[in-house]
């Protein structure tokens, strides 16, 4: 499907960069990447914040054709996901980040309107932030499964299909 292109899956969570429990969310990330045929390395783990942004930084230095995140996209006083990603994008493409949270809502999780996930282009590389939660993650990859790969030809410049 994506012919060996490579993704990048970065998870912000302070609490399991410290330690504190081991971050679930990633390796699904991972798994279904995988299962795309992204070459794709396990997930990156990394504290809320600043971290985010260094890490961006560093995965796009290398221009891989998606990065994934996970976790920092809430409302709490340390969730800054979203302003850490916008540092890093030429431009953002709103329609995937409004999709994911409408899908969340539409399996019965009100508090998914709550996300301020973005998503966008920076570079030649696809950057979408996906919710913290199992259940988040789950839905946003239903939602990108069918658009991902689309996404990623245009950015590279290949015609419609």
């Amino acid at each position: 499907m994506t012919g060996g292109r490579r993704a990048v899956v970065i998870c912000a969570s302070t609490r399991a960069a410290n330690g504190v429990y081991r971050d679930r969310t990633g390796p699904l990330i991972v798994d279904a990447l995988r299962e795309w045929g992204y070459d794709v390395d396990d997930a990156t783990v990394v504290a809320d914040g600043e971290p985010v942004a260094e890490a961006l930084g560093a995965v796009l230095a290398g221009a891989p054709a998606l990065v994934l995140t996970t976790g920092g996209t809430g409302i709490s006083p340390t969730d800054s996901t979203p302003e850490m990603t916008r540092r890093h994008l030429d431009r953002e493409v709103p329609g995937v980040a409004e999709a994911i949270r409408a899908a969340g809502v539409a399996q019965g999780v009100p508090t998914a309107m709550l996300s301020r996930g973005v998503a966008g282009v920076a570079g030649r590389s696809l950057v979408v932030n996906l919710p913290g939660s199992a259940g988040g993650v789950q839905d946003a990859l239903a939602v990108l499964a069918d658009v991902v790969g689309h996404a990623v030809d245009q950015i590279e410049g290949e015609d419609h299909r």
